[in-house]
Parts: structure tokens; C-alpha cells; sequence
């Protein structure tokens, strides 16, 4: 009784039960919050991620302007029905770059972390200009437009610098060669050498849409090639923080 009579007081009395709700929820909170500070990493560092080239930023930017995240995630759990479909379950590191980051559970559409080298690049240029002549089911829109409007990188380097300031490694020659990187990439013929050296062999470095000049579906198509690609999961092994 004397029990029930002390708990009917807390259940009474709106102040004693804020000042104790908030006590539970400080206590939860530490109990939370305060192993993480003895991790080394809360993030596995996995071999062979890297941070978006100009053109894939560029491309990036675009998807997050076109609302794709909003019917595409790119977040595979580790689950038999998603792992059979779309491939190896995603990894922390390979979002470690992303600001914001493309995970979710909305699907109208299927989740594109695997996406890259999934399909051609004369595909993706079918499926933006009429996603229903590829898929007949699919309620995408139309994004042909993306073919004929150019970009030349401009604010590039901008975009590359403020993510720099939230932790991308973005070094200073990156940022300083980013618009001469943005149109390489997207030019065989170019001398793309420098851009290589800057962010490794695993760079698709073609003509994306087929068009002369560099358009914003060149930038998204870039983009939805390297999804996936950056880490070689037949000799990954999961290394458990410490």
C-alpha cells in the first residue's frame, strides 16, 4: 500500500512526474550516448570508398533537386528477400560521405544502392527520357529535360569545399581542380589522368548520355553508375569497432 500510495503522488503531482520523467530520460540518454565516446569509430572505414567526383557530386545534387530520394532509397537491409533482389546489405561507410544521406524506406521505386554498372548507359538515358518505354509498370515521371540543359561546373568547387567543412576529405587540389575534373570525366578524349590520381581507377570516365558537351543527365547518370561500386564485396570481411 504504501507503495501505490507513493506512486498515486508521482501520478498526482505534475511537477514530481516532469522532474522524474526527465531523470528517466537522462539516465536512458547516458546509458546511450556514453559508449560511444570509448569507440575508436562509429563507422567502419571499409577499402575503397572514396568521396563523389565533381561530376557524381554534381549528378548527386541533381537527384536530391529531382525528389528521387523520396520514392528511391539506397539502404538494402540484411534481409534474404532484400539481399536476393538488390545485392549485399548496405554498410555504414559507404554513406559516410553523403550529406544528407539517401537511406529510407520509401519504395515506390526499387532501392538503387546497387544500381551502378546494373544497366548500360544508353538504358538509363532511355529510362529518364520515358521510364514507361523500359519499365511499363513504373509511375516515374518523365526526365528528358535532363538531356538539354549543359552545365559547366561552375560552383562546383563551392559545393566541394562545403562539404569539405562537415568532413568529406576533400584535399585543396581536389577543390581546386574541380571544374577542370567535372568536364574530364565526362570526355573520354580529354586528359583525365589528374582525375584518376585524384580519386582512383574506380572513376567511369565516358560520354554518358551520348551528346556532345556535358549535361545534367550526363551528372545524374555518373552518379547512378558508381552507386554500389566503390567496395569489392567478395574480399570483404566485417571488422567488428572497437
Amino acid at each position: 500500500m504504501a507503495i501505490l500510495d507513493k506512486h498515486k503522488i508521482l501520478e498526482t503531482n505534475a511537477t514530481l512526474l516532469l522532474i522524474f520523467s526527465f531523470l528517466v530520460v537522462t539516465i536512458g540518454g547516458i546509458v546511450q550516448i556514453t559508449p560511444l565516446f570509448y569507440l575508436e569509430n562509429t563507422i567502419e572505414k571499409v577499402e575503397g570508398m572514396r568521396p563523389y567526383t565533381p561530376l557524381e557530386m554534381a549528378g548527386r545534387e541533381i537527384y536530391i533537386r529531382e525528389g528521387c530520394y523520396v520514392c528511391h532509397s539506397q539502404m538494402i537491409r540484411p534481409m534474404r528477400d532484400e539481399v536476393e533482389r538488390y545485392g549485399h546489405y548496405s554498410l555504414a561507410a559507404e554513406s559516410m560521405y553523403d550529406h544528407p544521406f539517401q537511406w529510407g524506406s520509401k519504395r515506390t521505386g526499387p532501392d538503387l544502392a546497387r544500381v551502378g554498372g546494373r544497366y548500360s548507359d544508353e538504358w538509363h538515358v532511355d529510362h529518364l527520357r520515358d521510364p514507361q518505354a523500359v519499365v511499363p509498370e513504373s509511375v516515374m515521371p518523365k526526365y528528358g529535360y535532363l538531356e538539354n540543359k549543359k552545365i559547366d561546373g561552375k560552383y562546383i568547387g563551392d559545393i566541394m569545399a562545403t562539404n569539405a567543412l562537415v568532413g568529406t576529405p576533400y584535399t585543396e587540389e581536389m577543390i581546386e581542380n574541380a571544374q577542370a575534373d567535372f568536364r574530364a570525366q565526362a570526355d573520354p578524349d580529354s586528359d583525365y589522368d589528374g582525375l584518376l590520381e585524384r580519386y582512383g581507377d574506380k572513376v567511369n570516365v565516358r560520354n554518358f548520355d551520348g551528346q556532345p558537351g556535358v549535361s545534367e543527365a550526363d551528372a545524374m547518370i555518373a552518379y547512378l553508375q558508381m552507386l554500389g561500386t566503390l567496395v569489392d564485396f567478395s574480399t570483404f570481411t566485417p571488422v567488428a569497432s572497437r
